[in-house]
């Protein structure tokens, strides 16, 4: 098994799309894409905007240091353009499991299959070279849109957290919704279908 080297860096990819170590550097990269409306609804860190975004990508570089989290920055190969940022975070060796959010993307790259070469990419990562067990998603439940785009990546709903976040009116709680993929399941079905959904792009 090869552990998760928070040091090391990681470069994913095929010929439509390659995820690089996110960097402070990467800022003026993702500016404009960051501005966009609605784009941070169901974030709770927001990233919108300079300020916003430097905070942002700054904590995360941080969190890789102290081992925390690794982020990736997205750069799709067709458009020759940097598309928005995704991260793993909660790695456990012991358990031998990860997690996988903080997903961002641009309009310009949503629904046009860059999402699932990215998911197809960090999986195999994730199952066959790290040999993890599982990979773990959570998102809000009032965000539909990330839920199904998970299911569509062979996610399987798992359960509800209750309460677990303040409702984005600021009043009352709202639940998150866990969701997973196995190595089992990636390696007897998800792998073969999600290849297969690429092609269609």
């Amino acid at each position: 098994m090869s552990q998760l080297d928070y040091s090391k860096g990681y470069v994913l990819e095929d010929d439509y799309v390659k995820l690089m170590p996110l960097k402070i550097e990467h800022i003026e990269y993702l500016l404009d894409l960051s501005k966009e409306p609605n784009l941070w609804t169901y974030f709770l860190e927001k990233g919108d905007g300079l300020e916003n975004l430097t905070k942002y990508i700054t904590s995360t570089v941080h969190n890789r240091k102290h081992q925390k989290e690794y982020p990736f920055i997205v750069f799709d190969k067709i458009k020759k353009q940097y598309a928005g940022t995704t991260r793993f975070y909660d790695n456990s060796s012991e358990l031998k499991t990860i997690k996988l959010g903080h997903t961002w993307y641009g309009k310009d790259f949503r629904g046009t299959g860059l999402n699932k070469r990215c998911k197809y990419l960090l999986f195999q990562f994730a199952f066959e070279t790290l040999e993890l067990e599982r990979v773990g998603f959570g998102a809000h439940a009032e965000n539909k849109i990330s839920i199904t785009a998970m299911k569509s990546v062979g996610c399987k709903e798992e359960g509800v957290l209750r309460n677990f976040i303040p409702s984005l009116d600021g009043i009352g709680r709202s639940d998150i919704i866990l969701l997973s993929i196995l190595k089992d399941e990636w390696f007897e079905k998800v792998k073969t279908e999600l290849k297969h959904k690429l092609t269609k792009h």
